[in-house]
């Protein structure tokens, strides 16, 4: 089991080391919504993420089936709901443990920040990857 947290440590979250895919995502949305290059995510079940701490700080952006999940009180991201809500993608620097998945791909390279050079030999794709 991993544990994840936000900045401020007001929300507490854990997950099992199950994540099915891994990525790095370079689109604008996602740059904006981590202040960086590209957010890395890895995507599991939503029903195995389970909040331990500060479920009533939590600050959701959308709705039930399709959300950015951020601490109420930093605004940290910790996870965004997807695919019809089935799954969520954790902000992988949310996590204190180490996961046993890494990133496998870059997506949406196609609107990457100019300013970023990607220097490792993973695949890219313009926009989505083909995730099974």
């Amino acid at each position: 089991m991993l544990n994840g947290r936000c900045e401020c440590r007001a929300v507490l979250y854990r997950v099992p080391d199950e994540f099915l895919y891994a990525e790095n995502c370079h689109c604008s949305n996602c740059r904006a919504g981590t202040g960086s290059a590209f957010k890395a995510f890895a995507g599991i079940e939503r029903e195995k993420l389970e909040i331990v701490a500060g479920a009533d700080t939590l600050l959701i952006w959308g709705d039930d089936t399709a959300n950015h999940t951020r601490c109420g009180i930093c605004g940290s991201l910790l996870f965004s709901v997807v695919r019809g809500g089935a799954y969520v993608h954790v902000a992988m620097g949310s996590l204190v443990g180490t996961p046993s998945i890494r990133p496998t791909e870059h997506i949406f390279v196609g609107s990457k920040a100019p300013w970023f050079e990607i220097v490792d030999d993973l695949p890219r794709f313009d926009e989505y990857a083909d995730l099974g």
